[in-house]
C-alpha cells in the first residue's frame, strides 16, 4: 500500500505557482497539518502492526523540496523511521510559469488548456503533464517493487498525486483536474497482482479503516 501525502500549507499556497523554486517552507498551519497527518498515519501503523499480518509502515519517502521534506519529518519521527528522498516525487517543472501569481495565470488563454486538455500542454521551458505523470507513476511503481507486501508513505505535491491517482483509476489524463488533493490529505492505493485498488482519495479523517472491501 502506498500512502500519497500532499505537503502542508505554505505562505504562498493558493496565490503563487511555486513549482521547483527553492526556499519555500511550511507555514505554521502547514506544520500543524503535518503533525496531524503524522498522528493519523501512526495510528494506522499501530493497528496494522498489532493485526495478524503484522506489517505496518516500513518507509517514508519525500520529494526533494523543502515543503515535502518538512511534511515528511514528523511522519518519519512518529514511526521511528528516516525520510528517504526520491527525486521522482518532485513537483511538476512549470518552467517559465514558476513563481508566477495564479491570478495572472488564470487570465492566460493557455489556462483553459491546462484545465481541459492537459495531455496536450507543456509548460514553457518546462515539463509536459504527460511527462510528469509518467515520471510520477514510474517512481511509485519503483517504491512498490522495493517494498512488496509493505506500507510506504510518499510525500509529494498536488498535481503529481492527482496524476498517480488518475493512472491507478484508469482515468484519462485530460480528466485528472477533476481530482482534488488538499493539504496533508492522504490518498491510499493498494497494489496487487491484478493491479491497483484505490482505497481513498483526498482523505482527511481516520486512516485505521483503510482496507479493501
Amino acid at each position: 500500500m502506498v500512502l500519497l501525502v500532499r505537503h502542508g500549507r505554505t505562505p504562498t499556497t493558493g496565490s503563487v505557482l511555486p513549482g521547483r523554486a527553492s526556499g519555500l517552507h511550511l507555514a505554521d498551519e502547514g506544520r500543524a497539518q503535518a503533525e496531524a497527518v503524522a498522528e493519523r498515519i501512526r495510528s494506522l501503523h499501530d493497528k496494522r502492526t498489532g493485526s495478524k499480518d503484522g506489517v505496518g509502515v516500513t518507509a517514508v519517502y519525500a520529494s526533494p523540496m523543502e515543503r515535502t521534506q518538512e511534511t515528511a519529518a514528523p511522519i518519519a519521527k512518529a514511526l521511528g523511521l528516516r525520510t528517504r528522498t526520491r527525486k521522482g516525487l518532485i513537483e511538476c517543472d512549470f518552467g517559465e510559469w514558476t513563481g508566477r501569481k495564479l491570478a495572472d495565470l488564470y487570465k492566460l488563454p493557455e489556462w483553459k488548456t491546462v484545465q481541459r486538455h492537459p495531455s496536450g500542454f507543456r509548460f514553457p521551458k518546462g515539463e509536459s503533464f504527460g511527462e510528469m505523470q509518467a515520471r510520477m507513476v514510474d517512481s511509485v511503481n519503483e517504491l512498490v517493487a522495493a517494498h512488496p507486501g509493505e506500507i510506504v508513505v510518499a510525500v509529494s505535491h498536488a498535481d503529481t498525486i492527482k496524476a498517480a491517482v488518475a493512472s491507478a483509476l484508469g482515468t484519462p489524463l485530460d480528466l485528472f483536474q477533476r481530482i482534488v488533493i488538499g493539504q496533508c490529505a492522504v490518498s491510499a492505493i493498494l497494489y496487487g497482482a491484478e493491479g491497483p485498488t484505490v482505497l481513498a482519495v483526498n482523505h482527511t479523517d481516520d486512516l485505521v479503516s483503510l482496507v479493501p472491501s
